[in-house]
């Protein structure tokens, strides 16, 4: 693999962040675009999800929950980087929370952004917190497959070194893009994004989940992207090389572990409760 020769066989990364560029740092970029598209797509199911008695959330309540979700997402992914891979870049640089154009969103932080926006919906709307969840928890899976994409057409979180024939060598990798490596943002975007996208669809729309049990639907949710994230990351190069806790699992699969507890006690919880709710 460290051959010449082998080394040529495999796709030097070379796509632009950018859609439209009109100066070094400044133009559309498909990061954002991801964004604004999973905005776009949450908005149309929760549309569709009212519409077939699904959700209690007249018009004028998907538009106020469309705008806290997108300030969890936002403020809890940026707060979420800072806090769990970069705490010492804050302290020295505050500013840099601010300069999103360089990077650095958390999907873990996402999560925690969106559960207090989600809370903060409930108390407004007066629809049970847990049941607002569920529909939430649906409309996380898009934001993470267009997420990961975007996070492909960047050349970041690379995977780690590989000979497989779809490996990928990315220049801002440590080693300059000279080691082939697993492309280990679209294993993501299929397991985090595609796959639970078709899960938790196929549970609202197929089960009585959303009104036997409030909160189980969300839980399933926490679970499976905690699996789909710790398998993913067994392709991926950990962001700090260790993990918070356990010396064999990275940075996201342990805060993974963690959310996949609350998972597993979430639905735990709604099927104790599922005659009383």
């Amino acid at each position: 693999m460290n051959n010449a020769d082998g080394i040529e066989k495999y796709w030097l990364h070379d796509l632009s962040p950018f859609l439209i560029q009109f100066s070094e740092n400044f133009g559309i970029r498909y990061y954002g675009l991801a964004y604004a598209l999973a905005f776009v797509i949450a908005a149309f199911l929760l549309a569709a999800y009212h519409k077939r008695g699904l959700s209690p959330l007249n018009k004028e309540q998907q538009t106020n929950t469309l705008f806290f979700l997108i300030l969890g997402v936002m403020v809890g992914g940026r707060f979420g980087y800072f806090l769990f891979y970069e705490p010492l870049s804050l302290i020295r640089d505050p500013l840099s929370l601010v300069q999103v154009w360089k990077g650095g969103m958390a999907s873990h932080g996402g999560f925690i952004g969106v559960t207090i926006a989600v809370w903060l919906i409930a108390r407004k709307t007066k629809i049970h917190f847990l049941h607002l969840g569920d529909l939430i928890a649906s409309l996380a899976p898009p934001g993470l497959l267009l997420g990961r994409i975007a996070n492909f057409i960047n050349g970041e979180l690379w995977g780690k070194p590989s000979s497989v024939d779809w490996a990928v060598r990315f220049p801002d990798a440590p080693d300059g893009g000279i080691e082939p490596r697993h492309p280990s943002q679209l294993y993501e975007a299929f397991l985090e994004g595609g796959l639970m996208l078709a899960y938790t669809q196929w549970r609202l729309w197929k089960s009585p989940v959303l009104k036997h049990s409030p909160g189980q639907l969300s839980g399933e949710f926490l679970l499976g992207y905690s699996i789909a994230r710790i398998i993913g990351e067994q392709f991926r190069e950990p962001d700090l090389g260790v993990a918070l806790t356990f010396g064999f699992l990275s940075r996201g699969s342990t805060l993974s572990l963690l959310m996949a507890l609350t998972g597993v006690s979430l639905i735990v919880y709604a099927k104790r409760n599922r005659s009383q709710l």
